[in-house]
């Protein structure tokens, strides 16, 4: 397959090209700045340039591609929600989604799918209600982001491209993401709880992560949302609790609610709002998880720093 990475070089596209390209796929990914990876892609992989903005320059490869994986947008961790940096974030999802929307619609040959990313962030704060796809979506500005994110690439349902959507939870991996940026106060002694630690932690491991993303692509019925979390969402309590096991570290140390909204200011919800969301639709489709346990996952991916 020839399939089209927007975002490639984050977390979750670098991992899934990596994959992808074990497997003997041709893997493209769209960046800004395709020079500095050369000789840094994996075998298979190579990248293009793109504005973000438009298909001007790369469109002409989504014509006969198989599939789009459209993964871009500005970091929502990357600092302090300024008015400036919240415009940023919206703004940046929705031209990657319009950049998509053009290169479809010249395409000759469309793409089999596009796939469209998301987060649990759609819905917003939910306490512990368990959250499935036909939960609505919240009014905060994560979940107005993620469903402009969502339809910001909807028209190309309209030229018969299949698009499912992933809400993906706290993605764990050793190589980026959350999951690097906890273990330093724990590795001290420090770690512990964020706010109450009541507040609902959907994870996700980074295997499956990509593992449900490669499913989602080739499987010809799967269509619309899809929370990509793992069967068994934990509090954050009790995900600290399960780090500090793996560590062999304590887990008492909580982090008041206070200090966190002092320190990132609108973006504290990111932290001490979560979601009890679960995979239905991904299981009902037939999807196995590697990992349903946290403690399990986070032995798989720390055992060497334990």
């Amino acid at each position: 397959m020839r399939i089209l990475i927007t975002g490639g070089t984050g977390l979750i596209g670098r991992a899934l090209a990596a994959d992808l390209a074990r497997d003997g796929h041709d893997v493209i990914i769209l960046s800004r700045t395709p020079e500095r990876y050369t000789g840094r892609l994996p075998q298979g992989v190579r990248a293009e340039r793109w504005d973000g903005r438009t298909a001007e320059g790369w469109g002409a490869l989504a014509d006969g591609a198989d599939a789009i994986v459209n993964l871009a947008g500005e970091n929502i961790a990357g600092g302090r929600w300024t008015a400036e940096r919240k415009r940023r974030i919206r703004q940046s999802r929705l031209d990657a989604g319009h950049a998509v929307v053009q290169a479809v619609e010249a395409a000759a040959r469309k793409p089999r799918v596009v796939v469209q990313a998301s987060a649990v962030g759609y819905y917003g704060p939910c306490g512990d209600d368990i959250i499935t796809e036909d939960h609505p979506p919240g009014n905060d500005f994560l979940a107005d982001v993620c469903v402009a994110w969502e339809q910001s690439t909807a028209a190309v349902e309209a030229h018969g491209v299949r698009r499912p959507i992933l809400r993906t939870g706290v993605v764990l991996s050793t190589e980026g993401g959350a999951l690097p940026r906890m273990l330093p106060p724990f590795k001290f002694g420090l770690g512990g709880p964020l706010g109450s630690g009541r507040q609902w932690f959907p994870w996700i491991h980074i295997r499956d992560e990509v593992r449900a993303i490669r499913f989602l692509i080739e499987h010809e019925d799967a269509h619309g949302p899809y929370n990509l979390t793992a069967p068994n969402p934990v509090t954050n309590a009790e995900f600290t609790k399960a780090l500090g096991r793996v560590l062999r570290r304590p887990a008492f140390m909580p982090v008041p609610t206070l200090a966190l909204k002092l320190l990132f200011g609108e973006m504290a919800t990111v932290l001490l709002d979560g979601q009890r969301a679960v995979p239905q639709r991904l299981l009902d489709a037939g999807f196995s998880f590697t990992f349903e346990e946290v403690e399990q996952a986070l032995r798989d991916l720390l055992s060497k720093q334990a």
